[in-house]
C-alpha cells in the first residue's frame, strides 16, 4: 500500500505548497481492490466530522491519488492497469461508503480520461496517461447556471492572435479545487463541444469554494471563472467526436454515478444494523428485550439487504456486458448498453433513498441527533441522485422496450 497512509498526512493548509511524491502503481484487478479496502479504512475514520465541519479533504485526497487508483483505468499498453469495469465498479463502492464526498471526486476524473481514450491522438493520450499514473489529478468544470437547460453551455474556448482562450464562469465544478488539471467543457469556434485540459494554477483560472449544497459538503462543487484563460491547442480533445460516433462514454459515466449511491446505501444499512444492535430500544407494546428482534424492523432490513444485493448484481451484470462489447460499436449497442445502465440508475437510486430514509425509520428518534451525523447519509444521497433526473431513466427504458426508440448519445444516458 502506498506510503500516503500515515497518520501525519499534510494538512490542508500545507497541501498548495507540499509536493505529492509519485503515486503507487497498481499493478491488476487484486491490487486495486485490496488497495481500496485498505485505504477505505482511512478515509472513514473521520468521515462524519468532515461533513459535520465542512472540512474539505485536501490531504484525504493526497492519500487516495498517492494510492494509484485514480489510474486504475489507464490502458495497460500507456502502463496502466486497465482494470475491468467490474473492479472499476466496486473500488468505486468501497470508496463512496466510506465518504461519498471523496467517493464522487475521481468519476470525472475518470470521464475526462476515457474522452482522451476515445478522441484524443496518441501524445495526448501519452502525456495525460503518464501524469495520471504519477498521481495527479483532473478536476470537472462542465455544468453552468443560467443557460435553459442543464445540456447548454455558454463557455467558450476561441482564436485570438493565434492562441487559444478559454471565457465562461461553472458551476458544480466537482472536484476542481483538488486538482492539478481541469476538464473545462466549452465550445469551439465551430460550435463543436471540447475539452480543454488546463492546469489549476493557470492564470485567469479561479475557483470558489461557494458549495453551500445541504450534501456532498465536501465535494467543493462551487464557482470556476475563466477570464483569458490561454490554452496549449495540444490539450484540447474532442468531446463531441465521443458521442457523434457510438461509444461508452456516457454509459461508463453514468455506470459510475449508479455506483457511488450504492455505495451510500451500503453506509446507511452498515449504520442502521450498528445503531439498533447497540443504541435502539424496543417499542412498548412489542414484548421483546431488544429492538433487533422486533419483527418488523427484521423485515425491512431483509428487504433493504435484498435489494442492495439485487443492485450490486445488477451493476456486476452491467459491466461484465459492457466489458464484452467489441471496440467498434454500432448504434444499437450502444443504445442497449445505455438502456442497460438505466435501468442500474433507476434500482441504484431508489435504493439509496430507501435505505437512507429507513435508517431514521428503524433506529428510532434518538437517531436524528447530531452528534451521530446519521442524516449526512440521507442528505448524500438526496444530493447525488439530483446529479440527473431518474423519472427521464423511466421513460429512456420505457419508450426503448415499448417503441424501440433509441435513447439521445450524451453524458446522462
Amino acid at each position: 500500500m502506498s506510503a500516503y497512509l500515515t497518520d501525519d498526512a499534510p494538512s490542508s493548509a500545507s497541501h498548495a505548497t507540499s509536493p505529492r511524491p509519485t503515486a503507487s502503481r497498481i499493478v491488476d484487478d487484486a491490487h486495486a481492490l485490496e488497495t481500496a479496502r485498505r485505504l477505505a479504512d482511512e478515509l472513514a475514520r473521520e468521515a462524519a466530522q468532515r461533513d459535520r465541519e465542512r472540512r474539505l479533504p485536501f490531504a484525504e485526497l493526497d492519500l487516495f491519488s498517492g494510492s494509484g487508483l485514480w489510474g486504475i483505468t489507464v490502458p495497460r499498453a500507456y502502463g496502466g492497469a486497465d482494470v475491468s469495469l467490474a473492479t472499476l465498479g466496486e473500488v468505486v463502492r468501497i470508496i463512496a461508503q466510506a465518504d461519498p464526498s471523496i467517493g464522487q471526486l475521481p468519476k470525472n476524473h475518470f470521464h475526462a480520461l476515457d474522452v482522451i481514450r476515445l478522441t484524443g491522438n496518441d501524445a495526448q493520450r501519452r502525456k495525460f496517461f503518464d501524469l495520471v499514473l504519477e498521481g495527479k489529478r483532473i478536476g470537472h468544470a462542465a455544468s453552468e447556471r443560467g443557460t435553459k437547460t442543464a445540456l447548454e453551455i455558454a463557455t467558450r474556448l476561441t482564436r485570438r492572435g493565434g492562441r487559444l482562450v478559454l471565457e465562461g464562469q461553472k458551476f458544480y465544478a466537482t472536484g476542481a479545487l483538488f486538482a492539478d488539471w481541469i476538464a473545462v467543457l466549452a465550445l469551439d469556434d465551430d460550435g463543436r463541444y471540447v475539452q480543454a485540459l488546463v492546469e489549476r494554477n493557470r492564470p485567469g483560472l479561479e475557483i470558489v469554494d461557494d458549495w453551500s449544497g445541504f450534501g456532498q459538503r465536501t465535494t467543493a462543487s462551487g464557482t470556476l471563472t475563466l477570464a483569458g484563460v490561454e490554452v496549449d491547442p495540444q490539450d484540447v480533445v474532442s468531446i463531441q467526436a465521443a458521442f457523434e460516433r457510438p461509444t461508452l462514454a456516457g454509459p461508463l459515466s453514468q455506470l459510475l454515478h449508479a455506483n457511488i449511491d450504492v455505495g451510500i446505501a451500503r453506509a446507511a444499512l452498515a449504520d442502521t444494523i450498528t445503531f439498533v444492535t447497540t443504541r435502539s430500544r424496543p417499542w412498548g407494546d412489542s414484548g421483546i428485550a431488544r429492538a433487533s428482534d422486533d419483527p418488523y424492523v427484521i423485515r425491512d432490513v431483509a428487504d433493504i439487504q435484498v435489494r442492495l444485493v439485487a443492485a450490486e448484481a445488477v451493476l456486476e451484470r452491467v459491466a461484465a456486458h459492457l466489458a464484452a462489447l467489441p471496440p467498434e460499436l454500432d448504434d444499437a449497442q450502444v443504445a442497449d448498453a445505455s438502456v442497460q445502465v438505466a435501468v442500474a440508475k433507476v434500482l441504484s437510486t431508489e435504493l439509496v433513498i430507501l435505505a437512507t430514509n429507513k435508517l431514521f425509520e428503524l433506529a428510532g428518534t434518538r437517531s436524528v441527533l447530531s452528534e451521530y451525523n446519521l442524516d449526512r447519509h440521507w442528505r448524500n444521497a438526496r444530493t447525488h441522485t439530483l446529479h440527473d433526473p431518474v423519472r427521464w431513466k423511466y421513460h429512456v427504458i420505457g419508450n426503448y422496450v415499448l417503441n424501440q426508440v433509441n435513447p439521445p448519445r450524451h453524458g446522462y444516458l
